[in-house]
């Protein structure tokens, strides 16, 4: 008796990118609401920003710079960032989040490798993970430290975060007017030193470090922004939060839990394995293993 390797179909995705907020649990929730007013009081409080001005400079800051913080960096003002994360996500209503054992019984039975990708800090990620019940479904969480590792006093081996972090206006004193100059001009902004999505760079860095392909990777975000990155970057896309796909979305779920209806391949992935078939060795019959 002789044996006969015979391989399945290749499996589609041997990788899958979650993002956290507003993703993994409904916008409903009221943390994103949260977030914004708590952003906004920070730069009135320790920015000394106009309030007047906020409404119109948060949204040219997260329309060319994808978040706030990366935006108000990149004009000028300088401040920590950690007392920043702490500010912005320490008075949430994380409260509203409960466990959700429904996703996290999805989530266990997929066979594929599962990671979180967030522009939030790990504190806040560890503590949305911990609330959902969902802290030990992903193998890893890449988010604004991961990124961002230049914010400690270490230096940061990418080349482009050195050159970023370096390039940081002359006279720190000096806030670019971008609110004056978006209605004059269109002269290109000032670059951030803040690596996070919707970058293309944010993208392949997390991909990067999780040693994943982009092309066998799908990528469940509820930003259509961040859907359309990852399309750039080769990645197949879920649009989280609507059952209507955006331009750059391969799929689209009004709700996580969706997951199993609309994507059922993906567990099929443990199926797609060696099959090891004997055969008889005069008469090339199927046999048994």
């Amino acid at each position: 008796m002789q044996m006969k390797m015979e391989y399945g179909e290749r499996q589609k995705y041997d990788c899958l990118l979650f993002d956290l907020d507003d993703t993994l649990y409904p916008v409903s929730a009221g943390l994103a609401a949260g977030v914004l007013n708590n952003i906004k009081d920070y730069m009135v409080e320790k920015l000394g920003i106009d309030a007047e001005k906020i409404p119109q400079l948060c949204n040219l800051l997260y329309k060319n710079y994808g978040t706030t913080m990366a935006g108000i960096r990149a004009i000028g003002y300088d401040f920590d960032y950690d007392e920043y994360h702490s500010f912005v996500h320490g008075r949430l209503p994380y409260e509203n989040l409960k466990p959700d054992p429904v996703l996290r019984t999805l989530l266990l039975s997929l066979p594929i490798r599962k990671f979180i990708f967030t522009n939030a800090d790990k504190i806040h990620a560890a503590k949305v993970l911990t609330k959902l019940g969902l802290e030990d479904c992903f193998e890893e969480i890449i988010c604004f430290e991961t990124l961002n590792p230049f914010h400690k006093s270490t230096a940061s081996d990418d080349e482009d975060d050195i050159r970023f972090s370096s390039s940081l206006f002359t006279h720190q004193n000096q806030i670019f007017d971008i609110i004056g100059h978006v209605s004059t001009t269109s002269e290109e902004l000032p670059k951030t030193p803040i690596v996070c999505k919707p970058s293309e760079h944010a993208i392949e860095k997390a991909l990067n470090i999780i040693n994943a392909n982009p092309q066998t990777t799908l990528f469940f975000e509820d930003s259509v922004r961040n859907i359309q990155s990852g399309k750039r970057v080769g990645l197949d896309t879920v649009l989280v939060g609507t059952s209507h796909r955006c331009k750059g979305a391969d799929y689209a779920l009004e709700n996580i839990h969706n997951i199993k209806e609309a994507i059922p391949e993906l567990w099929e992935a443990d199926n797609k394995q060696l099959s090891v078939v004997a055969y008889n060795s005069v008469a090339e019959t199927p046999v048994t293993a």
